[in-house]
């Protein structure tokens, strides 16, 4: 597929450092400044969302990155409305950037009368003239189907496994890879084969929603060094728990690596006082101060593999070759140096 103009990026409010670090890196990478496209997303005093674009977009290749955060209805709107303006000043192609798909949680009926809001979202980005789709560690695989354009899923796991090896440099061996519930099982396997480490399941009994009654731990973590691997964490009183699951099964360390850094509510606070001597989260959804304070928790950036995505699409080249330890070593060059 032949390129398109330069590609352009512009951005909502829900994550302005991660659009701004992804233009920094391909500037990098184009050996051109890249910047956002000049916008104001604004509000009318009665919350109404505003958009206007200050410059020509007409016939460009265009990138809104924008997660679906919290406020979830908000940025969603930001989304929309930002693609509503770029269609109607004939933008040759919209493709939406959204590092953390809100609503994904919503992906099927667990009992009757209940939405499948995770659809519906896919069907507004369709209509708003958004023609393709880049996220990273959907909830549920599945979604993509819900899309009736293409969707380009970016995993965490090869950037984990940089870090992982980076970080437990010469303990390797002792790593176990936890998933937190039956659920997850398929990410954290995938980690576990990245790292050559033994897989452990803690298995969850509910006695009724949001309460967890009982764990079960499903594998060796006598005296091992467990790694918890995960999409979410939202109040992270599971995940909390998992861990002082795992250290009352005799495991010697617990290590948290989560993609989407929700963290509503009590869950920084929980998390410094809990067990996890770590939890390392992406900056998908852009951390609060409270969080970049908390002294266990790390994050990692994501703007290198989106940058680099970006430019895939663009250029009509694959995005699969993101999924490899290999192929990101490069471009995360520096950062996760294996000298």
């Amino acid at each position: 597929m032949p390129a398109l103009s330069e590609p352009k990026l512009i951005s909502g409010n829900a994550n302005r450092p991660l659009a701004n670090a992804i233009a920094r890196r391909m500037s990098m990478h184009r050996g051109m400044s890249v910047s956002l496209v000049d916008a104001r997303v604004e509000r009318f005093n009665d919350q109404e969302i505003f958009v206007e674009v200050f410059e020509n977009v007409r016939g460009e290749d265009m990138f809104i990155i924008q997660p679906t955060s919290n406020p979830a209805n908000d940025n969603l709107m930001e989304l929309l409305i930002i693609a509503d303006a770029l269609r109607r000043s004939s933008a040759a192609r919209i493709t939406a950037v959204i590092p953390y798909f809100g609503y994904a949680r919503q992906d099927r009926r667990t009992k009757a009368r209940t939405p499948i809001t995770a659809k519906l979202v896919a069907n507004m980005i369709a209509e708003a003239g958004i023609e393709r789709v880049l996220t990273m560690d959907l909830h549920a695989a599945q979604i993509q189907g819900f899309f009736d354009i293409p969707v380009d899923n970016l995993y965490a796991s090869p950037v984990f496994a940089l870090d992982i090896e980076h970080h437990f440099r010469g303990r390797l061996e002792e790593l176990t890879v936890v998933s937190p519930d039956v659920g997850g099982v398929a990410r954290a396997r995938e980690l576990a084969k990245r790292i050559n480490a033994p897989l452990a399941i803690v298995d969850k009994r509910r006695e009724k929603a949001g309460e967890v009654a009982e764990m079960t731990v499903i594998g060796e973590v006598t005296g091992r060094c467990c790694i918890i691997v995960d999409d979410i964490c939202d109040t992270a009183g599971t995940l909390c728990k998992a861990a002082e699951v795992l250290i009352g099964n005799g495991a010697k360390e617990v290590h948290s690596y989560i993609t989407h850094g929700v963290l509503s509510g009590p869950a920084v606070e929980r998390i410094t006082r809990s067990v996890m001597k770590s939890l390392v989260i992406t900056d998908s959804i852009e951390p609060t101060e409270a969080t970049r304070k908390a002294k266990n928790i790390r994050i990692v950036p994501t703007a290198p593999m989106f940058a680099q995505a970006i430019i895939n699409i663009w250029n009509g080249t694959s995005v699969s070759s993101l999924f490899e330890t290999e192929t990101l070593g490069p471009i995360y060059e520096g950062m996760y140096s294996r000298a």
